[in-house]
């Protein structure tokens, strides 16, 4: 018997500043949700030139970029440069360490989510890498009214190229009027929505449950498929789901530092400044970006 997640917790994600002037909608690493095994931040973003996001570290876990509107061009110091745009993915592995910048491309706003997926103690000092799928080869399909983009793991028949060093599935559903869905979820991994479009109802209680709207995340509880509905006649429902395997470590956090000791976290920022295991490009690395807005030092 299939058992179907309930939503457990539902948060509004509000926006807040964050980087240079970028808005940001966070709904997992903010004080009432701090972790959700293993997923440290997901971010919503809006932003225009010349705000962004100029260079900063990272190290011990994964970035997730889903560009919704616009594009993004993101560089770092090992000589890495790319632009996303709308539709594509970048699957970043910090590992050991990396030092980049993540820049508007272009006139207007550009709009996507961003996720933190933690690293296991394991895999923490890999080294970095990168996973980049253009839009049009994301794997996706379409079924009674339901059309899914595969970013990782696998629904509907198609599966994701896309390698998860921590089980991920990352899954991006439209649902035209009076259409449902019914995915199955690995039921010992942790699970939630975010609603992107629209609005739905999640969960098995299709008559009772009141329909969520767009920027909410919905934390689901134990079971091993998600059902949702969009009841409305007129408007499609677009949300993501996203689940993973929990990795069951200590957390220890200095902003875009990830680790499992906070003696691990004090052995990171001596690296960082003193351009050492893993951060040693950082030395006389600038991004082309903070050169243009004369922010070098």
């Amino acid at each position: 018997m299939e058992k179907p997640r309930q939503v457990v917790r539902k948060f509004l994600a509000r926006p807040q500043h964050e980087g240079a002037g970028a808005v940001v909608r966070r709904s997992i690493g903010r004080f009432e949700l701090r972790y959700f095994d293993p997923f440290l931040v997901l971010d919503e973003f809006s932003v225009s030139a010349p705000a962004g996001f100029p260079d900063h570290p990272h190290r011990g876990f994964e970035t997730v970029t889903y560009m919704l509107e616009g594009a993004v061009t993101h560089e770092d110091f090992e000589g890495h440069r790319g632009t996303i745009k709308a539709g594509d993915v970048q699957w970043m592995t910090a590992g050991r360490g990396i030092v980049h910048s993540e820049m508007p491309a272009g006139p207007g706003t550009s709009k996507g989510l961003q996720l933190w997926v933690n690293l296991s103690s394991s895999n923490k000092m890999v080294e970095p890498g990168y996973q980049e799928i253009q839009s049009k080869d994301i794997a996706s399909t379409s079924s009674d009214g339901v059309t899914v983009r595969v970013i990782a793991g696998n629904a509907m028949g198609a599966r994701s190229p896309v390698r998860t060093r921590t089980p991920t599935m990352y899954l991006d559903f439209t649902v035209r009027p009076r259409a449902a869905v019914r995915q199955p979820v690995d039921a010992s991994w942790n699970a939630f929505a975010y609603v992107l479009e629209g609005e739905g109802v999640f969960g098995s209680d299709r008559c009772g449950a009141p329909p969520v709207g767009a920027h909410h995340l919905l934390l689901l509880g134990q079971g091993d498929v998600l059902e949702a509905w969009n009841k409305s006649d007129t408007s499609p429902l677009r949300f993501l789901l996203i689940a993973g395997e929990p990795i069951g470590e200590p957390v220890a956090q200095l902003g875009p530092f990830v680790m499992n000791t906070e003696e691990e976290i004090d052995m990171t920022v001596d690296d960082f400044e003193r351009y050492a295991n893993g951060f040693e490009k950082a030395r006389h690395w600038r991004s082309q970006a903070m050169v243009a807005l004369g922010l070098e030092e």
